[in-house]
């Protein structure tokens, strides 16, 4: 891969992060051929939800995995909407999440800057992550993802980036690319037949990157074949959790995020699971793919 370090340069000295103005096609093959594997989802009904069964057996799930009933105690998954029909139009969404080489192919582009935090402004989020052993390894350096990441998912990405790089890579297919709504994402993930997980209704460890049985970090994006969903995605539990368009009941400042990541536990990563995040939200747990209408 080319590095174009001086429009890197230029995107940063120029403060907030613009959109390229005319994307070339041959300077984002990474991102191209993503966008030439997306999945396409049939129109059609669909099972959305929990019922209050499947609820209780994922606190419990949780607790067992977890040694703690935190989630149980915080209510966790009692936001989730009861077991319903859902329709969908036709749609396409993306084999696995955009990984940090793709997304540095949209900042070598002049789209956005380099994904970089300091230990301050981690801290002013919030976020209870260990900075020194949680989140440095993924702050980019010299302009370019972590040595050695460039196939793992993008993370430390806020909603705003990812809304963008979407757009960016329609630029270049000559079509529009967006994020998935959070009952695409869910579709998508779990099939029609509303299934917990992408895979079935049971946790399997064996099948996605969690604290369960992985390694409290990243992998490479699709990592897990066996954890497929019925439509063939990838990641679509495991790894990290994802934006998706979709506001949250809170308010247009918070919007849902889908799927789990790599230090969550049994119980999270459920198609009808979701969290709120705030849109300006840089964690290292969060990253995203896109979506397309049908062609």
């Amino acid at each position: 891969m080319t590095w174009r370090c001086t429009l890197v340069m230029m995107a940063a000295a120029c403060g907030a992060p613009r959109p390229a103005q005319h994307p070339q096609a041959q300077d984002a093959p990474l991102s191209l051929a993503a966008d030439h594997r997306m999945i396409a989802v049939p129109a059609g009904q669909f099972v959305a939800g929990s019922t209050p069964e499947e609820r209780q057996a994922a606190y419990d799930d949780h607790a067992h995995s977890a040694g703690s009933d935190l989630a149980r105690l915080e209510r966790w998954f009692d936001r989730e909407a009861d077991r319903h029909p859902e329709t969908l139009p036709a749609y396409r969404i993306d084999l696995m999440p955009v990984t940090q080489a793709q997304y540095a192919e949209f900042v070598a582009a002049g789209g956005a800057q380099p994904l970089v935090v300091d230990e301050a402004a981690w801290t002013a989020q919030g976020f209870g992550h260990d900075f020194a052993t949680e989140v440095a390894r993924f702050v980019w350096v010299d302009g370019r993802p972590p040595s050695g990441r460039e196939d793992h998912p993008v993370v430390l990405v806020t909603w705003q980036d990812a809304d963008r790089y979407c757009t960016w890579r329609g630029d270049l297919a000559g079509e529009r690319r967006r994020l998935p709504s959070a009952l695409e994402f869910e579709k998508a993930a779990r099939g029609d037949g509303g299934i917990a997980y992408p895979w079935g209704n049971l946790f399997e460890p064996e099948r996605l990157n969690s604290a369960v049985q992985g390694p409290r970090d990243t992998m490479p994006a699709g990592s897990f074949v066996a954890g497929a969903s019925p439509y063939g995605a990838l990641d679509m539990a495991g790894n990290v959790a994802q934006w998706t368009s979709t506001a949250a009941d809170g308010g247009d400042d918070e919007v849902i995020v889908k799927g789990s990541a790599w230090p969550d536990f049994a119980g999270l990563g459920r198609g009808a699971a979701w969290q709120a995040r705030a849109r300006a939200a840089r964690h290292v747990i969060l990253g995203f793919r896109c979506a397309a209408e049908a062609s």
